[in-house]
């Protein structure tokens, strides 16, 4: 009898150690929400555009593999707009075909929460992919400046990659634009005078974070270039969503 109710004893104590043992670690499991486009219209043009894969895809598995949880939300909720350029195969990558085949984040993707509902209590860090369709809607979306002030006021990491700087735009704390003399950069005039959509975008992300006193910097086109200044993280292209999420991880960890 003693020996057997020594094993009850044990067997108790080691699943009270399990089960404290998963509480902590979900306690301890960093919580990142994604704030991706809902605007599918490439200005006037005619064309569609929405996030880029790329830059969703590399940040998700590069998080996700490092045991983050990751939430998503849009301007409107549900399904966001993937820009058809980026689902070329010719601009395939392993993250991207990885992506197409998720089954568990396609469905994920369908439903992503409405930024109106998300707050920054619930999440340790903030990434916005880019790609041309927040330009035209996450500019200008007073939930999102308001969660992107919130996230850094709370000292949370806020990072973004290509065109998603440009989100950045309308936002300030304290009555200054967040990017005043701050480290940044984002797709350049040059790239986008190469993709032929110069006169097509509302603006020029380079000039505008300039214009609102940010240290922009940059590398050379399409190659991988990524800037950190304290809390916010900021990359120049789709080959630097990688760096970005790196970046975003160590100021996590």
């Amino acid at each position: 009898m003693k020996k057997i109710a020594l094993f009850a004893i044990t067997a108790f104590t080691a699943v009270s150690i399990s089960a404290e043992a998963q509480k902590s670690n979900k306690k301890s499991m960093k919580k990142v929400l994604f704030v991706v486009t809902t605007n599918d219209k490439l200005g006037n043009t005619g064309e569609k555009t929405g996030f880029w894969s790329e830059e969703f895809a590399a940040p998700y598995y590069e998080l996700l593999d490092q045991g983050v949880e990751i939430t998503i939300a849009s301007p409107l909720g549900g399904q966001p707009p993937i820009d058809p350029k980026s689902a070329d195969p010719a601009s395939a990558t392993e993250d991207t075909k990885r992506f197409d085949a998720d089954k568990v984040l396609q469905e994920k993707l369908k439903n992503t929460l409405k930024l109106s509902t998300v707050n920054q209590k619930d999440y340790d860090a903030v990434f916005y992919p880019g790609g041309h369709g927040p330009l035209w809607d996450l500019v200008q979306d007073h939930n999102s400046i308001a969660l992107i002030e919130s996230f850094y006021t709370h000292n949370k990491p806020v990072a973004f990659v290509c065109h998603a700087p440009a989100v950045l735009k309308n936002v300030k704390v304290n009555g200054e634009y967040l990017v005043k003399g701050k480290k940044v950069t984002g797709f350049t005039n040059a790239e986008e005078e190469a993709v032929g959509l110069t006169k097509v975008v509302p603006f020029l992300l380079e000039d505008a974070l300039a214009s609102n006193g940010a240290i922009f910097s940059k590398g050379e086109n399409w190659q991988p270039y990524a800037v950190a200044d304290g809390l916010l993280i900021t990359g120049q292209n789709p080959a630097s969503s990688k760096l970005v999420a790196a970046k975003l991880l160590q100021e996590l960890n």
